[in-house]
């Protein structure tokens, strides 16, 4: 059995935890796709058994998240975990939405220190805790749209942001607030959406059963963004490059009626590049 569940992971848990329920359910190896912090709610694709060879098609594809800033004020760690320090004022409504355009597109952005990223050979919220002074540098990310939904409290306003792989919405929060003379750190963050995957049909961890979680296994062939190569020459997969009349691109491969794994062509010759079965 191999395939992918659509958690929604609630908050207080890891997502490490989240992956080590399915892993006792199912007993199998199994990987999740995009950490959430345990502060965050919301969808984590759990790839179950040969699905994890299956993550590098995935890591570039958007995530959606609603995301709550708190203005005028900040914390180390740039959400709600660390210590709040009052700072600046709370921008209106309209000054808000004359900023955002500014942050749309390919943008630079330095991670939060309290992060997972390795600085040295340690992960950056080690380094942070032990008080040790580093930097990180600034990336390349892409914002795609980024929307003001409302504010929820005097000094809380709710956003939309929809966003590549290696965003940090932390930063976000961080470098928002700069960009209106203030400060601001992340207060909620609810991710709605991974790529094909979305909250309205994930299921939560607790609901999951040795009887029931295999009902919820989502097949690896259906959430893949691929067309299917058709009948090829059965050297392929022996390690074969074939001819075929396709497009330059990546495939659905079958073997006997069942999901094979993932083909390449190009120039005109396809070749299996990712085996599952």
């Amino acid at each position: 059995m191999t395939g992918f569940l659509n958690l929604f992971k609630p908050e207080g848990m890891s997502s490490a935890q989240a992956v080590n329920k399915v892993k006792w359910l199912t007993r199998m190896p199994c990987g999740h796709m995009g950490t959430l912090d345990p502060l965050a709610c919301g969808v984590l694709p759990v790839g179950v058994g040969n699905a994890t060879r299956l993550f590098d098609y995935f890591l570039s594809k958007k995530k959606t998240y609603v995301a709550r800033f708190i203005f005028g004020a900040t914390t180390e760690t740039l959400d709600r975990e660390g210590e709040i320090v009052r700072s600046g004022a709370v921008p209106t409504a309209a000054q808000i939405e004359a900023a955002l355009p500014a942050f749309v597109g390919e943008i630079a952005q330095i991670p939060p220190k309290y992060s997972a990223l390795s600085v040295g050979g340690r992960r950056g919220y080690d380094l942070a805790r032990s008080g040790a002074d580093f930097t990180l540098t600034a990336r390349s990310v892409t914002v795609d749209s980024f929307r003001l939904l409302s504010q929820t409290a005097p000094d809380e306003y709710e956003f939309e942001i929809v966003c590549g792989a290696g965003t940090y919405i932390r930063s976000l929060a961080r470098d928002l607030a700069a960009a209106l003379a203030t400060q601001g750190y992340m207060s909620y963050l609810r991710r709605e959406a991974s790529g094909v995957f979305i909250a309205k049909t994930a299921v939560a961890p607790e609901l999951l059963t040795r009887e029931n979680v295999w009902d919820y296994l989502i097949p690896t062939e259906s959430v893949l963004p691929f067309p299917e190569l058709g009948e090829v020459d059965a050297r392929i997969f022996n390690g074969v490059g074939v001819p075929v009349q396709a497009e330059d691109g990546q495939y659905k491969l079958r073997r006997d009626g069942g999901f094979y794994g993932i083909a390449r062509v190009t120039n005109g010759v396809a070749r299996a590049e990712k085996k599952l079965c």
